[in-house]
Formats: structure tokens, C-alpha cells, sequence
């Protein structure tokens, strides 16, 4: 008999149209819970979808389950607060302004205030997923960063005076003060290849080559041909990934590298295959491919 009764919990009924366990499918992601998880925060959408619609009146997908046409990956943390009215969010999470979006759809007044204020501190990170991710500034960051902006202001005419090394009148730092530190070098490329192995491969130019590492380290081995527009009045003592070069050769780069006295002590490379055309029997390999440069 409990079991009869159990069952009987889990169907609609005249007096509970809703079952007990509800399955969703929103945007395409399948998730089970329970009806009083959904009507938890009352004047929200969920709870009005759950308690004063008629169950028929839902969209439902071909299985059965009731459908909602949103973001199936954002929907999991707006679940998870249905849950408990609390906020968990995994560190450096690029889709706070996404998600603040979808906690106005579901009318969930508190949790929109509990992601407006983190972004705002955060500088609207949220917007914009190849933006750098903000990092923690060690103690003597600061200190650093005094001692690198009192030496760019010093004349050039007093790097041969006494005390040695100071940055000359380019900017670029001397030999004697060169410091530790990594640049990472990535670019993508792509080719053709027809069906017959023996044709040549169509190989298209390098597009951009990107710069990760350092602002400091960065200006002080590329000068002129970093690009900054992207990332435009960086401390130098903060690190980013938004850099790329003016040029598109990768020997070029590889060049001032050495120059600097930097060595590699890393590459990795991915690649993908996709058919160009649904006529022909073409593909198209794309490829991405990152060197890591250390200077002791």
C-alpha cells in the first residue's frame, strides 16, 4: 500500500495538478526536481508558472516534460537558488551580467540585487569572456610599481651616470635589470586539404599573433610592435592576455624574444577538422598553438 501511495503522489491529481517530481527541459538541458523547490520564491515566474497556470496550458517538449525557452547552462544556478535563496558562484565566473539577465526574466528580485553589486566591482568582467581575468596584486606590487614609474620618468642622459642600470629614453629596460618572467606566444592557423593527399595543401596567413603576460615584460621585448588598442593604459604590473603584435610572422617574435633572453620551455598545439563545403570532400584544419618563454 505505501507504494500505491507513492506512485500516486508522483501523478497529477484533481486536487495537486502537479506531480511531486517535475522534469524541465529548458533550452535544451533536462533537469528533475521537486514543486516546491520551483514555487519556493512566491511571485516569481516559476511559481506562477507552477501554482496559478493549469498544467495543460505549459509548452511541453516531446517527452513529456515542461519546456522553457532560456539559457539551460544559466538556469542551473537560478535553480540552485530556488533551492535555498543563496547565491554560490565559481571563482573569476565570466557570465554574472548573463545570469542577472535571466534572474529579471524569472522575477527574482533578491537575486538580481545579489549580482548587481559584484558587478560593478568587478568593472562589468561579465560583458566581455576574453577580457583578462583580474588577479591579486602580491604585497610588494605596489612597491614595484613606484620604483618602475620613478624609473621611466628619469632623462635618458642619466643612464650612464652613476648607480648603473635605468631604463634609456625607449622605455626598454636595460641588461642589468631584466627580470624573471614568462611570455606566452599564441596564434591560429588554418589549410585546405582535398580528398587526394598528394594536392597541395591551400594554407591561409597567420591572422593575429597574441601576447599573453606581463604588461611590463611585454612592452620591453615587443615596443612599437605591440598592439594595445585592446587593452589600452595596463599597469605594468599587471598581466593580460589582450595583446596582440603588428606583424604576422612568428620568427619575428621569436626573434625579439631571444634578443630579451628568453628561451622556451613550452609549446602546445590543438587542431580541428571541419568539411568545407557538403559538395566536395574538402576539409578545413584549424589549428592553435601556444609557446611559453621564460627569462631567468
Amino acid at each position: 500500500m505505501a507504494l500505491a501511495d507513492n506512485t500516486g503522489c508522483a501523478k497529477p491529481s484533481e486536487d495537486f495538478p502537479f506531480p511531486e517530481i517535475i522534469e524541465l527541459n529548458v533550452g535544451g538541458q533536462v533537469y528533475i526536481t521537486r514543486h516546491p523547490t520551483l514555487v519556493s520564491v512566491p511571485g516569481s515566474l516559476l511559481w506562477e508558472m507552477f501554482t496559478q497556470k493549469n498544467v495543460r496550458s505549459l509548452a511541453r517538449d516531446s517527452k513529456g516534460r515542461f519546456f522553457v525557452d532560456r539559457d539551460g547552462f544559466l538556469f542551473r544556478y537560478i535553480l540552485d537558488y530556488m533551492r535555498d535563496q543563496q547565491l554560490v558562484l565559481p571563482d573569476h565566473f565570466p557570465e554574472r551580467s548573463r545570469l542577472q539577465r535571466e534572474a529579471e526574466y524569472f522575477m527574482l528580485p533578491e537575486l538580481v540585487k545579489m549580482l548587481a553589486p559584484k558587478l560593478s566591482k568587478q568593472n562589468s568582467l561579465g560583458d566581455d569572456p576574453c577580457q583578462s581575468d583580474p588577479e591579486e596584486l602580491s604585497p610588494s606590487a605596489d612597491a614595484t610599481r613606484t620604483l618602475t614609474s620613478a624609473s621611466t620618468t628619469l632623462p635618458s642622459a642619466v643612464a650612464g651616470g652613476p648607480g648603473g642600470a635605468v631604463t634609456t629614453g625607449t622605455g626598454a629596460a636595460s641588461t642589468d635589470v631584466r627580470r624573471a618572467g614568462f611570455i606566452t606566444i599564441g596564434y591560429r592557423g588554418s589549410y585546405t586539404l582535398g580528398r587526394d593527399s598528394q594536392t597541395d595543401a591551400k594554407f591561409r596567413r597567420v591572422a593575429r599573433i597574441m601576447v599573453c603576460g606581463k604588461t611590463s615584460l611585454a612592452k620591453e621585448v615587443f615596443g612599437d610592435t605591440l598592439n594595445e588598442s585592446r587593452d589600452p593604459d595596463r599597469p605594468p604590473e599587471r598581466y593580460t592576455s589582450r595583446y596582440y603584435l603588428k606583424f604576422t610572422f612568428l620568427e619575428q617574435a621569436f626573434d625579439k624574444l631571444a634578443d630579451a633572453g628568453f628561451h622556451m620551455v613550452a609549446c602546445n598545439s590543438t587542431g580541428t577538422c571541419a568539411f568545407a563545403h557538403d559538395q566536395t570532400d574538402d576539409r578545413i584544419w584549424t589549428s592553435y598553438t601556444e609557446y611559453v618563454f621564460y627569462r631567468e
